[in-house]
């Protein structure tokens, strides 16, 4: 034990001179909490009080009670355009100090015989013209037809009014919804996504120590000299397998730490629920990411060995870690099969989930994912300590 210690010792002596690798694999776990905090104070802003939708209207003076309507949903004329009256609107666009193509290419013609249609109690035709395709205009699209759609429906009550008829004829169900969830429950879809970038933070902060403390030794040609040492191979593999999980946990202590203060500023409370990363769940959060760093730090170093160079290990490690991280996504968006909840990775994360929304912990699905990551980190580090007996390994060849 005091060998291993040592070597321990060692190690993190030897990351903590490179000082630039360390904090690179750091700043994954201090600027993600920060990164997605802005995008989810930017996000609620945009859902709480959208910005003033500017469109084409042409013909407006056809249905000026559509337009009133319209304007007061935040969706308003940038552009009047009327039949035959290019110069004037050429005109106007210049005066409000923006060219036609500055607006959202959406265009809302209004019928000629709009008003007469209405009058007659006949459906009055509009026209949306727009690129369907781009990714920026589909939100501001599906917003004007919301709109247009509750204008049509207020427009039918007031017709079957005008006939002596109670509008609720048209609704033959009504359908009364009891929401079971509960503030936090609501908050833990959100934190599904923090709770997986919680758990890749485990394999990205010890990455570049596991890279550096196989391969890179193996290149410096110390690996050589520090198995001539009074050393076995499985004192070796432990000490390194331990530095890397110190590492990999030190990115968790981290992201828990930087999530907890950084989101109290996000003002959840607009969208009606509530995130808070208590003490609890950062305690299972710690313990459960205690196996899955021992796995994280034998993967990497064995698929390191594995390869010959040191840039080698790091495009080995980027499509590796894809396995990890597929897991994760699967289980944070619930597209999975019910097999994930007893895989690693992914068994420990909807563990997670179920406990942030208030459920019962599920122990057996915790215990059954947290053997398997235990035993695949067991197996590998058995591969390592093998692999390390051939000179083949040990001097790249």
């Amino acid at each position: 034990m005091n060998k291993i210690l040592a070597m321990v010792r060692k190690e993190l002596i030897d990351a903590a001179r490179d000082k630039r690798s360390v904090m690179a694999g750091l700043y994954y776990a201090i600027g993600t909490p920060l990164i997605m905090c802005g995008l989810f104070m930017v996000l609620i802003g945009q859902l709480t009080s959208p910005d003033d939708l500017k469109i084409t209207i042409t013909n407006p003076d056809n249905a000026p009670d559509l337009v009133r309507f319209l304007s007061n949903k935040g969706i308003t004329q940038g552009n009047i355009k009327a039949a035959n009256v290019k110069d004037s609107t050429a005109k106007a666009s210049t005066e409000n100090g923006a060219d036609t193509q500055d607006l959202k290419a959406i265009e809302m013609i209004i019928s000629t015989d709009y008003a007469a249609q209405m009058n007659q109690g006949k459906g009055a035709e509009i026209t949306i013209i727009a690129d369907n395709s781009d990714e920026k205009l589909q939100n501001s699209i599906r917003r004007l037809e919301r709109q247009l759609q509750a204008y049509s429906t207020e427009m039918g009550s007031l017709r079957l009014i005008a006939r002596g008829i109670d509008p609720r004829v048209m609704q033959p169900l009504k359908v009364n919804i009891h929401d079971q969830a509960t503030t936090d429950s609501k908050g833990g879809m959100i934190l599904g996504i923090a709770i997986f970038t919680m758990i890749y933070s485990v394999f990205i902060s010890g990455m570049n120590l596991a890279i550096d403390t196989s391969a890179g030794e193996r290149e410096r040609n110390s690996l050589a000299l520090l198995l001539s040492h009074p050393l076995t191979t499985r004192q070796l593999v432990l000490s390194k397998i331990i530095a890397v999980s110190l590492f990999a946990l030190l990115g968790l202590v981290l992201i828990l730490l930087v999530s907890k203060i950084a989101y109290t500023f996000v003002p959840w409370q607009e969208l009606g629920f509530s995130v808070n990363i208590t003490s609890e769940f950062m305690a299972l959060m710690l313990v459960v990411g205690i196996p899955v760093a021992l796995m994280a730090a034998c993967l990497q170093l064995f698929v390191s060995f594995m390869a010959k160079s040191f840039k080698e290990a790091q495009s080995y490690l980027t499509i590796v870690l894809f396995v990890p991280l597929a897991l994760s996504m699967a289980a944070s968006y619930n597209i999975a099969p019910d097999m994930l909840q007893w895989l690693p990775v992914s068994g420990q994360q909807q563990a997670l989930m179920d406990f942030i929304k208030g459920k019962d912990l599920p122990m057996l699905q915790l215990l059954v994912s947290t053997l398997s990551t235990l035993a695949i980190a067991v197996l590998l580090a058995l591969g390592m300590e093998r692999s390390l007996k051939s000179e083949k390994v040990i001097f790249g060849l």
